[in-house]
């Protein structure tokens, strides 16, 4: 646990020795690195704002670190120049201050249980205006990257925020199984694109593409009078219960556009009303 606050490195080693965890602390990156020299530890809690080494320094440090840890960041600065930047040098997680016991046990919990062989988040671009990523094809990746997103967000009306973070995180979950087939070696392209009147995503999985009429496991592709036979075809195909979020994303967005082969989607919110168009005379 790396952290140059006295009061905080206590209180979280103290949370986690509580919770049954094996904890060693550390004042600053270049302490963090000394320990992970002397012994291997199975995930690093790292501070990002600190002396003499910060925590995105120590990140970029771990990457030539032979059976480095997971890593959770922990932070109270939650700009998407500094979330992106340790998602870029493979951070599992953001864990923003102040957080509770409980969250920080769970988070903890969560990264040490999670597969160890699944591949890292790609950062293809990390502006304000235009984030763009490759992601594996695996559900706990999905929802990582759910909540980084949503801190990008996090200066809009909690109305927008709601709906669009619901919409995106359905199309993203379809994307993943059904174009990546649940394969971590396949990857979704997830571009998030912002600008002071739209927000706009672009999502495009590896799969060839389909049409809506074929994806009987999906709420739309269902006749009227039998709503849930796509339930049966998701359990068939081993798919997360559900399957109305094509349905819910296009009623929760202002625009939803699909590409010819339909393995590419645009979902688009207005954050001004769109200008009408001028009449010449």
């Amino acid at each position: 646990m790396v952290d140059d606050v006295d009061e905080v490195r206590e209180v979280v080693c103290e949370v986690l020795r509580a919770a049954g965890f094996a904890v060693e602390a550390a004042a600053n990156g270049s302490e963090g690195l000394d320990s992970l020299a002397r012994d291997r530890f199975d995930l690093a809690l790292i501070d990002i704002w600190m002396p003499e080494m910060n925590g995105l320094e120590m990140l970029a440090r771990l990457r030539e670190v032979h059976a480095a840890p997971r890593v959770l960041v922990m932070t109270a600065d939650d700009t998407p120049q500094t979330l992106l930047r340790a998602v870029r040098f493979h951070a599992y997680r953001c864990i923003t201050k102040p957080f509770d016991p409980e969250t920080l046990v769970t988070r903890v919990r969560e990264a040490l249980e999670a597969p160890p062989s699944l591949p890292p988040v790609e950062v293809v671009s990390a502006t304000h205006q235009w984030v763009e990523l490759l992601v594996p094809c695996a559900i706990e990746v999905a929802e990582r990257i759910d909540e980084f997103l949503a801190h990008l967000k996090a200066d809009l009306p909690e109305d927008v925020r709601e709906s669009v973070g619901k919409a995106f995180r359905e199309l993203l979950l379809n994307a993943i199984e059904w174009g990546g087939r649940l394969d971590p070696q396949q990857r979704v392209r997830i571009a998030c694109l912002r600008t002071p009147r739209i927000l706009l995503y672009r999502i495009a999985d590896p799969g060839p593409g389909f049409r809506f009429e074929g994806l009987t496991h999906a709420a739309l592709s269902n006749p009227p009078d039998h709503p849930s036979d796509h339930l049966r075809e998701r359990e068939a195909k081993g798919l997360r219960p559900g399957g109305f979020g094509l349905l819910m994303a296009r009623a929760m967005v202002d625009e939803l556009l699909y590409n010819e082969a339909q393995n590419e989607v645009v979902l688009i919110k207005y954050l001004q009303e769109p200008s009408a168009p001028s009449r010449s005379t």
